[in-house]
């Protein structure tokens, strides 16, 4: 009997609190992005956690937006987040958003000042830095911290009424300014914010600070388990902190783990956002980049993106993770599901002399080859094809099995050819080859028994569609692209190499955006969602790794 897969120690925690009736054995999670950038694939392993933990245990996951920053907040980043966690397989339902509290977050503050556990705090930003103290040095308390509660009221009313700048006051929790943890010296909970929000337009000229806005949101949710990354663990003192100020709904449980960092890539949405603002990619949905948005465009498939977050697991430990378990996760499922053509990246052309100039004829083509139900296609085979110019060489070595002059080779679903002559330009370029055809041997098998070594693919010249083809590969050159020196200058420069005038089946023609196809012996390649004016495919994932650990080249 094979054994059942343990869980991690999240789930260990909540099978324990559903066990003991905590939270009368309900179980509530949360993706809380904040709208303001696109999602990545370290998004992708907190979303499958809390989606994931909410139905083993019949509960619910609310997709719920921190949109609390109205200066940094784009509609744009809510369509994309929505999608993508749809994209990915998860019920995104009716969103949340922060926003929706904010005049119950308000009231909360309020509370805060009558109990004498907040202040309006008139210090300009650089002395609240400076009064804040250091990692090694306390904190000293700001003059304007013991402010009568009716000084406070009303001047944190006058905040709300826009009445202050930007910078002139704040409003700050009263905890310790000598705690060890910096998160608890009196941290700013509202700050005036003269932006227009994009639900709530101009409303507010005060905003509450995302720690503030977080747990309370939290709190009102009725969220049982508050899962997020380990950065937030010296966070989680003022977590508890605030709700216990204050006449919550619940005290929602804060649980850290290990975010997610991958070799040969960033996931920093500062660092993300310098590559595409410098233009060192296109866009946030760069195939080169994992972003959620280039991920799909590239053709990383959900189920392989969910397979990944599953199989790296869930921890306290922070590691660095090889990219090749993601690549290798991706092959796993495109290899199951991706149908095969034929596709020729660099093209040398074949001319079969004793082929009829004027026939063509149709040959059948598996879709899959370990699955029947996937069907077959109609190719058709003529005088005149393409095969890749590497499988063909004019001196080739012993172990060498593709074509050479004098060579007989199978044609993948077709012929046996033999190259009888060779054609090259005024550089002594090889531009053509002339071959025979055995026309006993439909199919790949010769009715003498005879055998060929090589079997190579290979597309009809008369009726191939022509196609440009973007190769991508690993962004940066080193595993750790921060190491010793500034991430840009450590850019892979042959990240892209783009093919122009590829010879694809006709079929191809009208290949579906985002749908991944195997390139028989060439990769698996889907078409691009931004260039569908054109016939332009991105290489997804070549069919094995062919990274080398050491220097990374090929």
């Amino acid at each position: 009997m094979q054994e059942e897969k343990k869980g991690h120690f999240i789930e260990t925690i909540i099978t324990e609190d559903v066990e003991n009736n905590k939270n009368d054995g309900q179980v509530c999670t949360r993706f809380p992005p904040e709208p303001n950038g696109f999602l990545h694939i370290g998004h992708a392993k907190s979303i499958c956690l809390n989606y994931n933990m909410a139905e083993k245990f019949n509960g619910k996951c609310n997709l719920r937006f921190d949109d609390s920053n109205p200066a940094k907040e784009k509609q744009i980043y809510i369509d994309s987040i929505m999608a993508n966690v749809k994209w990915l397989g998860f019920d995104v339902n009716t969103p949340l958003f922060a926003s929706d509290y904010f005049q119950r977050l308000y009231e909360f503050a309020i509370e805060l000042i009558k109990k004498g556990k907040a202040y309006v705090c008139s210090l300009p930003p650089d002395q609240i830095r400076e009064y804040r103290g250091t990692l090694t040095e306390p904190g000293k308390n700001s003059p304007f911290r013991d402010r009568p509660v009716e000084e406070n009221l009303e001047l944190f009313d006058q905040m709300k009424q826009g009445v202050f700048d930007e910078g002139q006051h704040t409003l700050r929790a009263k905890i310790d300014m000598s705690s060890p943890n910096i998160n608890l010296r009196d941290p700013i909970i509202y700050r005036v914010k003269k932006a227009a929000h994009p639900r709530t337009g101009t409303t507010w000229d005060i905003y509450p600070m995302y720690d503030f806005t977080h747990c309370l949101s939290d709190a009102l949710e009725g969220i049982t388990h508050s899962l997020c990354s380990l950065e937030f663990e010296d966070h989680r003192p003022l977590y508890d902190w605030i709700i216990e100020q204050l006449d919550t709904p619940c005290h929602p449980q804060q649980i850290e783990f290990a975010r997610m960092n991958i070799n040969y890539t960033v996931l920093s949405k500062r660092k993300l956002q310098r590559l595409v603002e410098e233009g060192h990619v296109d866009g946030w949905d760069d195939p080169r980049l994992h972003t959620l948005e280039g991920m799909k465009r590239r053709g990383y498939t959900p189920a392989s993106i969910r397979n990944f977050c599953d199989v790296i697991g869930v921890s306290k430990k922070e590691s660095r993770i090889d990219m090749g378990l993601l690549e290798s996760c991706l092959r796993d499922d495109l290899n199951e599901q991706a149908p095969r053509v034929m596709g020729i990246l660099n093209p040398l052309k074949v001319t079969i002399e004793n082929y009829p100039d004027d026939q063509t004829e149709t040959l059948d083509a598996v879709n899959h080859p370990k699955k029947e139900e996937m069907g077959k296609r109609q190719i058709t085979f003529s005088k005149e094809l393409y095969i890749e110019q590497t499988d063909f060489m004019e001196d080739p070595p012993k172990k060498f099995f593709r074509l050479g002059p004098g060579r007989e080779v199978r044609l993948r679903y077709a012929y046996f050819i033999t190259c009888k002559d060779v054609v090259k330009d005024e550089n002594g370029k090889v531009i053509e080859l002339i071959c025979t055809y055995d026309p006993e041997t439909r199919g790949g098998n010769a009715p003498d028994g005879r055998k060929v070594k090589g079997t190579i693919h290979w597309v009809n010249a008369r009726d191939c569609v022509d196609a440009t083809v973007n190769l991508y590969d690993r962004l940066f050159l080193d595993e750790d692209p921060e190491k010793d020196q500034d991430f840009v200058d450590n850019l892979n420069p042959d990240s892209l190499v783009t093919l122009d005038h590829c010879k694809l089946e006709t079929s191809l023609g009208q290949a579906e955006p985002e749908k991944v196809y195997q390139f028989e012996r060439m990769g698996y390649f889907c078409r691009d969602t931004k260039s569908l004016d054109n016939l332009v495919f991105n290489r997804t994932v070549t069919l094995r790794d062919t990274w080398a650990k050491v220097g990374g080249k090929k």
